[in-house]
């Protein structure tokens, strides 16, 4: 049997983020936002009355995620933890984080996720310095909403001949044409 590697595959092109250890435990949080109002109440018990407000996006918290390039000699963070950090950058070309989806083997945990937290420490170093264990406290994943068809994921901002040339005038002037 092939031990299968849990990874966030990169919906973005910015490249794969493969675990080196496959995390002990993930924790999932759904949370249905509610307001109660203390003036309305329920006729048989008196309770307040509740009102739903929406639905967040489920998460996915993945808790002491473990690197270790000891026997190797070789620098972990350039190994394994850019990959996460740069997870909590702005894609290329984009004005948000990577989108990815955060498979396990055949099991989809999260279709369309981004990485809302990173927390790490390097715990292990070489006699220069080099670090060579490296372990993720918190590895936060938030559900991101699926693109609608035929939509551009973001507003592209204007260059600069398109702001000189993008006046009132040359609208009205078009919609006459």
């Amino acid at each position: 049997m092939t031990l299968t590697k849990a990874m966030l595959i990169s919906q973005d092109g910015v490249g794969n983020i493969e675990f080196m250890f496959n995390p002990t435990q993930l924790s999932f949080e759904g949370t249905v936002e509610t307001a109660e109002n203390s003036g309305a109440r329920t006729q048989d018990k008196g309770k307040p009355k509740v009102s739903f407000s929406n639905i967040k996006a489920y998460k996915v918290t993945i808790s002491n995620i473990l690197f270790d390039t000891y026997e190797e000699g070789v620098d972990v963070v350039k190994k394994y933890i850019d990959n996460f950090k740069k997870s909590v950058e702005f894609a290329p070309g984009k004005q948000r984080t990577p989108i990815y989806m955060f498979v396990w083997g055949n099991q989809v945990y999260l279709r369309r996720c981004f990485v809302e937290r990173l927390s790490y420490k390097l715990t292990m170093f070489l006699p220069d310095g080099t670090p060579v264990r490296a372990t993720i406290d918190s590895l936060s994943l938030k559900e991101a909403d699926e693109p609608k068809p035929n939509e551009p994921v973001s507003t592209q901002n204007p260059n600069n001949n398109t702001r000189k040339t993008d006046t009132m005038q040359s609208r009205n002037s078009r919609r006459e044409n």
